[in-house]
C-alpha cells in the first residue's frame, strides 16, 4: 500500500505543484487586479454603491477563473468542471430566483441612476430619502427615522419619483378666503409675502398668484413659485405660516366649509 501511494505522489506531484502555483499566483494577482481597479474608480470619483459593486462582481469571477484553472492543473477533465459549474449554477438559479431578480434591479438601478444616495423619493407607495443602494435592497429612510428596506426588483417595476432629482421645484399652494373679502387685498398680501423671500426663482416661469377656483364656501387663491429644491420644506412652511399672519392682520378671513340650509314649510 506504502509503495502504490508513494508511486502515486510521484506521479501527481508535479500536478499538484503546479495546481498550487497557478492557485498562489492566481490569489496574488486578484489582489493586484482589485487594487489597480480601486485607485482607477477612486480617480474617476465613481459612485460609492457602483464601486462596491463591480469590485465584487470582479473578484467572484475572477476567483472562480482562479478555481477553474487550478482544478484543470490537477487534472480535472475540463467537461467535468464543466457540468459541475453548469449544475450548481442551475441549482442556486431555481433556488434563488427573487434574489436574482433583484441583483438584476440592482444592475439596473447602479446604471441608468434614477436616484442616488440622498435623493427624495417615493417608489410604489413608500417615499423617504435615499440611505443605501445595495446589490438585493434599496434602503429608504423616512422623515421619523425609519428604514425602509424595498427589494431591487420591486423599484426597477414600480413607478418612481425622484423629488430631488432637479435644483429646482416649483412650490404650489391654495388659500382660500370668504367670498365677502376683498380677493385683490388677499393676492396682494400673498404677491408680499413671496417679495420678501429671496430664495425665490424667476426661471422658467414668475410667481404666480391668481384664483384658481370658486369653492362651495370660499374663493380659493393658487400661490405657483419656483424654489430650490433644498429649501422646498423650509418655504413651504414659511409661507404657509406668513400669508396666515397676513391675512389676520388685514382683516382677510379663511371660511370654514359652510352648508346652507333651506326649510320650508308644507
Amino acid at each position: 500500500m506504502t509503495d502504490k501511494f508513494l508511486e502515486w505522489l510521484e506521479k501527481f506531484a508535479p500536478h499538484l505543484i503546479s495546481a498550487l502555483i497557478i492557485f498562489l499566483l492566481g490569489i496574488l494577482m486578484t489582489k493586484i487586479v482589485l487594487k489597480i481597479m480601486k485607485k482607477g474608480l477612486n480617480l474617476r470619483h465613481t459612485d460609492v454603491t457602483i464601486h462596491k459593486f463591480l469590485i465584487s462582481v470582479v473578484h467572484t469571477i475572477l476567483m472562480i477563473i482562479v478555481i477553474v484553472s487550478t482544478l484543470s492543473a490537477l487534472q480535472v477533465p475540463m467537461s467535468s468542471i464543466i457540468a459541475t459549474i453548469g449544475a450548481a449554477g442551475l441549482a442556486i438559479g431555481l433556488a434563488l430566483q427573487n434574489s436574482l431578480s433583484n441583483v438584476a434591479g440592482g444592475f439596473l438601478i447602479l446604471f441608468s441612476k434614477p436616484f442616488k444616495c440622498g435623493d427624495y423619493v417615493k417608489i410604489g407607495g413608500e417615499e423617504g430619502t435615499v440611505d443605501e443602494i445595495s446589490i438585493l435592497y434599496t434602503t429608504l429612510k423616512t422623515i421619523d427615522n425609519k428604514k425602509i428596506f424595498i427589494p431591487n426588483g420591486a423599484v426597477s417595476q414600480s413607478t418612481l419619483t425622484n423629488f430631488t432629482a432637479a435644483d429646482k421645484r416649483r412650490l404650489e399652494l391654495k388659500f382660500s378666503i370668504s367670498y365677502s373679502d376683498d380677493h385683490h387685498k388677499a393676492m396682494n398680501l400673498i404677491r408680499d409675502v413671496i417679495s420678501k423671500e429671496s430664495r425665490t426663482i424667476n426661471e422658467p416661469d414668475p410667481p404666480l398668484v391668481a384664483i384658481c377656483e370658486h369653492g362651495n364656501s370660499a374663493v380659493v387663491i393658487l400661490l405657483r413659485v419656483w424654489i430650490p429644491t433644498q429649501d422646498y420644506w423650509e418655504i413651504r412652511y414659511k409661507f404657509l405660516e406668513e400669508v396666515k399672519e397676513s391675512f389676520d392682520n388685514n382683516g382677510i378671513t379663511i371660511p370654514f366649509d359652510q352648508l346652507d340650509v333651506h326649510l320650508t314649510n308644507k
